[in-house]
């Protein structure tokens, strides 16, 4: 019995690291997608904010975000004694009956730092081109250090949505509308980027720089969401949780696959042609759709919600844009719209979720990271700023911010 309990303990802790481990390509995916969707002169202060935004997530989260997410005695106390203890966790699954953890904690912190900075990079495409790095860098230590763990806690944490019965599997609403809404909170007071709309009402397209690489992004954070939901049934070892497993990895391909058709469909419909950006985030909203719930719906159940998700992306886009809210990536749109799409399509396949919890922990979670988001956004805005100059954001933000460019046009050379 030893035997099979260490070998469970190891199978347990190697898939949550190995889905970690694909949540964290997602880093790449996010990058790819906003550098692709960007124009030339700003690519590379994206790539800038993206890996140093994985970095401060990784480093915030181990001080006081994860103590706070999942504290002990008080949620909002950081509890971080976890990284000075050896852990010996394989002989407390055989001693510690029922409650003791069956894969290492150290493979849990890993895991779950992946997801706050996938939180953090929604924010990066939807305030890109116009705003200062160190100002969304600021922001960055404060969203993944205190306003994600906070309500992460109440759910994940076994706060009071939890015990509500709010359901949010992998994160709809933790995750990916919380983005959003620090997104939207930072977008309202950064107004929109110069020329994307005329004095007429017009609203003016600001074609991104390279499809290929915004095709590629999609494509790999499509890979890197079988980590996403599949880590998070957090256990593979028996019959039941590998049967389970490979359902959310099902049902999060067959998500995304109805969100990209049902995108491609709206767009030809409506704009008489086959967007391949509107495809690419009926994709991303598909995923996130079926992210607050993967495990009970049957596939073809999964596809519908993914296409219902598709379809909502590509009229919040034109909506957002006829509010003049300016979203280069549509970031607010396929976390923000979708995710509570996501949330409230729960009840659908799960008998034990309910409208009202959901609308509850939807609510919730929205108002908490808006209005936390809002308050640090301005006072970033009052004392330092948040938003570079009119001349820097003519020349591109690469010159300004990074002192350099990602496709520079010539190379001086000495001879």
């Amino acid at each position: 019995m030893e035997q099979i309990a260490e070998l469970s303990y190891a199978l347990d802790t190697f898939y949550f690291l190995v889905c970690g481990a694909l949540v964290m390509w997602m880093a790449a995916g996010f990058t790819m997608l906003e550098a692709g969707l960007v124009r030339a002169k700003n690519t590379a202060e994206i790539l800038t904010k993206n890996i140093g935004l994985y970095a401060i997530a990784c480093v915030m989260y181990m001080i006081c975000g994860y103590g706070i997410m999942y504290g002990g005695d008080h949620p909002f106390i950081p509890d971080i004694s976890f990284l000075s203890k050896a852990d010996n966790a394989a002989a407390d699954v055989i001693a510690g009956g029922e409650d003791a953890p069956y894969y290492s904690t150290l493979s849990d912190f890993f895991f779950q730092v992946v997801f706050v900075a996938t939180a953090m990079s929604i924010v990066s495409g939807a305030v890109a081109e116009r705003m200062k790095l160190w100002s969304f860098f600021a922001f960055a230590v404060v969203l993944t250090g205190f306003i994600y763990p906070v309500q992460g806690y109440w759910k994940w944490g076994g706060g009071f949505l939890d015990q509500l019965g709010f359901n949010d599997f992998a994160g709809s609403g933790v995750v990916h509308m919380c983005g959003a809404a620090a997104a939207l909170a930072g977008v309202i007071l950064l107004g929109a980027r110069k020329g994307k709309y005329g004095k007429s009402g017009q609203i003016n397209a600001i074609p991104g720089c390279n499809l290929p690489l915004a095709t590629l992004g999609m494509l790999i954070l499509w890979l890197g969401w079988f980590g996403f939901n599949g880590g998070s049934e957090l256990k593979v070892s028996d019959v039941g949780e590998a049967n389970a497993v490979a359902l959310v990895f099902v049902n999060t391909n067959m998500a995304a696959a109805g969100g990209l058709i049902a995108a491609l469909l709206a767009a030809r419909l409506a704009f008489g042609k086959a967007d391949l950006t509107m495809a690419l985030n009926g994709a991303l909203a598909g995923l996130v759709a079926i992210t607050a719930e993967p495990l009970a719906p049957a596939p073809g159940v999964a596809t519908l919600i993914g296409a219902v998700g598709g379809l909502l992306v590509v009229f919040s886009i034109v909506g957002l844009d006829r509010m003049k809210i300016d979203d280069p990536v549509g970031a607010i749109s396929v976390h923000g719209v979708v995710g509570m799409w996501g949330l409230l399509a729960v009840p659908i396949s799960n008998e034990e979720a309910t409208l009202t919890a959901q609308l509850i922990g939807l609510v919730t979670i929205f108002t908490w990271v808006f209005v936390t988001s809002f308050v640090v956004w301005f006072i970033l805005k009052a004392t330092v700023g948040i938003r570079v100059s009119e001349e820097e954001e003519y020349e591109g933000v690469d010159i300004s911010e990074c002192g350099l460019e990602a496709y520079p046009e010539f190379t001086q050379a000495e001879v």
